[in-house]
């Protein structure tokens, strides 16, 4: 599903050039569960966007469901990105002005979907998170865990092979954190979808299928949750 090789980032803070990747490279299979655990400034936010395609390397290579997306212009990109690729955000980033359902169905516009497909595909998909009876409430009508669920339903409405979130959990407590952890391993397995999201909470990690360990720019280790690895 995902191979990344031989990946760097580098940015230029005034004359001085910053390192965030060096030489990554990771290979990860089919609805697979994994997160990125590191410290602060070690590199997971700058791999999530490359990986999303948000952001490009600066050398080698990244391809997702078998397409290299970092020889795509930005057309291409931004049409693959669309089908393709999910985010989750730890703030939500919801439309204030648009209801629970207007959201979700916001991620299909564009899409060749019709507008009564487009309704149908919403709907079922905030019936999967528990909101059908919140999908004409506004976002400060609802609680942050209902919130963070608008969030997972429209990242997931598209059908990804891929879903990305950057510390989802950060904004809630540590109960409805694992309640969300839960939930997206719920809709991994029904939707058959990658997950990838980054953690600082070692609580969170053993519901992980691989964990992803990142330092200083470098991908230092990946193993299994199971196998009891703790960063």
């Amino acid at each position: 599903m995902l191979e990344v090789q031989n990946v760097s980032k580098i940015y230029l803070d005034g004359s001085v050039c910053v390192e965030a990747l060096r030489e990554v490279n990771l290979s990860l299979g089919a609805e697979c569960f994994s997160m990125l655990v590191g410290p602060s400034g070690s590199g997971k936010t700058t791999l999530l966007n490359l990986i999303g395609a948000i952001d490009t390397p600066s050398s080698g290579a990244i391809s997702i469901a078998g397409h290299n997306i970092t020889s795509l212009d930005d057309r291409r990109l931004t049409a693959f990105r669309a089908k393709h690729i999910g985010f989750i955000f730890q703030n939500f980033n919801l439309l204030p002005m648009l209801s629970a359902h207007e959201n979700v169905e916001y991620a299909l516009l564009g899409t060749d979907l019709s507008a009564a497909q487009r309704r149908a595909r919403t709907a079922e998909t905030l019936e999967a998170v528990g909101l059908t009876q919140h999908a004409h409430h506004r976002p400060n009508q609802m609680s942050g865990g209902q919130r963070q669920r608008v969030a997972v339903a429209r990242a997931l409405v598209k059908r990804p092979s891929i879903v990305l979130a950057d510390e989802p959990t950060a904004n809630l407590d540590s109960a409805m954190g694992a309640s969300m952890v839960r939930l997206m391993r719920e809709m991994q397995a029904q939707y058959r979808t990658t997950f990838i999201f980054s953690t600082h909470d070692p609580e969170l990690m053993r519901h992980a299928d691989q964990l992803i360990f990142i330092r200083d720019g470098r991908v230092e280790l990946g193993a299994t949750a199971r196998e009891g690895s703790t960063p």
